[in-house]
């Protein structure tokens, strides 16, 4: 008789033990079935449906035309494919900005049409009403601060933020704020490790880092960064494990060699 072993599947108090036991927290971008398998297999923590599939999956410049319907598409494809990790669903742009009951309505969508786990928001005390809204019906919340990449327009570029001491102030502001409304978690994304570490410190709650040093309870990448997939992309705190564009691209011209010189399908492929 075979003895099934249950999975432990990744919850908020699982992430919240690993910060108060110092175990680092795995995080990854996956877009859909396959892919999300594969990490979720391998034993990553969190997965992260990211509004970042307006860039790697659409094509688009910014993350700012990603749709709600085409999220929720994405996030059950991801859904679908895990039995262990933890998954988290941005909420695009324009889906909870404007007004709380919007934040709630869209938040809701993502949780009852994909099977979600969490949604992720970007922004602070800005946002506050509408995340207290969507943790008031129950809903986990990640919060997202630093460079926020749905705010590109109003950077005007992707450079590192909180350099100076005013910005870096609204930060750890934010960050309690967050905190205090109830988010379960923090993601930090390209500001100075000093400040990464004053405010992962500072909080109860896990902080997942890209491009926030090593003083975070967790690192997130975008897999085709990751993976080499994405080869124009080249920031300091990007470490490539992989390079599969030169791999693949091999692999296809190999392919298309053998079609043409007649090498592929042999008589072992055919019926």
């Amino acid at each position: 008789m075979s003895v099934h072993t249950e999975v432990k599947k990744v919850t908020t108090h699982t992430l919240q033990k690993m910060k108060q036991t110092g175990e680092k927290i795995s995080m990854i971008t996956a877009y859909d079935y396959s892919f999300a398998r594969i990490f979720d297999a391998a034993g990553i923590d969190v997965i992260l449906v990211g509004d970042s599939a307006s860039n790697v999956m659409a094509g688009h410049e910014t993350t700012l035309p990603i749709t709600l319907d085409q999220m929720i598409y994405h996030a059950s494809s991801v859904l679908r494919a895990v039995n262990r990790s933890f998954v988290v669903v941005d909420l695009p742009f324009g889906s909870y900005q404007s007004n709380s009951k919007e934040a709630l309505a869209s938040a809701i969508r993502i949780m009852k049409e994909t099977g979600a786990h969490a949604v992720k928001v970007e922004g602070g005390e800005e946002i506050l009403e509408s995340v207290k809204r969507i943790l008031g019906a129950g809903v986990p919340v990640m919060g997202h601060l630093g460079l926020t990449p749905q705010s590109i327009y109003k950077f005007g570029t992707y450079t590192v933020r909180a350099r100076e001491e005013a910005e870096a102030e609204k930060l750890k502001k934010d960050a309690r704020i967050l905190e205090e409304a109830g988010c379960f978690g923090l993601v930090l994304e390209k500001i100075p490790a000093l400040l990464a570490k004053e405010v992962s410190e500072s909080l109860h709650i896990p902080t997942i880092g890209i491009g926030a040093g090593k003083y975070c309870d967790g690192q997130v990448l975008v897999m085709h960064d990751l993976l080499g997939i994405n080869t124009e992309f080249k920031p300091r705190f990007l470490r490539r494990y992989l390079d599969m564009h030169e791999q693949i691209t091999t692999a296809i011209q190999h392919y298309i060699h053998d079609v043409k010189s007649r090498d592929f399908p042999s008589e072992q492929e055919q019926y």
